[in-house]
């Protein structure tokens, strides 16, 4: 069982988790601190990364399709489908962000030359712009986040993290 420390100091989930240990010290808590540290953490970053990303006239969903084309190399060109799956999105949430983007000129949609059936996207000059400066932004805030830790602690958190989640299995609740 964790030590549960005193609600009045540390983070929300230290009162959390205090609160619990009062009136139910037969639960062993430790799950809930690092998955309720790891949503907030999430939830912390997500609206930072929106911000810096609001600053270049896109979404964080938007900057991943983009920054999807650009990792794939010259041409940055991928098929909708491929970029579908690359994101986890439904094929009718990957259309609203490539139908918002192309009116931004930030990529375009053409027939794929090697199957009339299929549509290919690739980032415009404008969008390669626009990516590589908004990249610089985020990866600038999610640094700075990293501050807290030192280098050797940040290696140990991306290692621990990468074990937790090849540990996950998704067919469990």
């Amino acid at each position: 069982m964790t030590p549960h420390p005193d609600p009045s100091a540390g983070d929300p989930d230290d009162a959390i988790v205090g609160q619990w240990a009062a009136v139910r010290p037969d639960l062993d808590t430790r799950a809930m601190e690092v998955f309720g540290r790891i949503h907030r953490l999430s939830r912390t970053m997500d609206d930072r990364m929106e911000k810096a990303y609001a600053r270049f006239g896109v979404s964080r969903g938007e900057f991943d399709v983009l920054a999807a084309l650009r990792r794939s190399g010259e041409p940055y060109t991928l098929s909708p489908r491929r970029l579908s799956a690359t994101l986890m999105l439904t094929t009718g949430g990957m259309t609203g962000r490539l139908d918002k983007l192309e009116r931004a000129g930030l990529l375009r949609r053409s027939p794929d030359p090697h199957d009339r059936r299929a549509l290919q996207v690739t980032l415009t000059e404008q969008g390669l712009h626009l990516v590589e400066e908004a990249l610089g932004t985020g990866l600038s805030v999610q640094t700075q986040a990293l501050t807290a830790l030192t280098p050797e602690q940040g290696d140990q958190l991306a290692d621990l993290l990468r074990k937790l989640l090849a540990g996950t299995d998704e067919d469990q609740p």
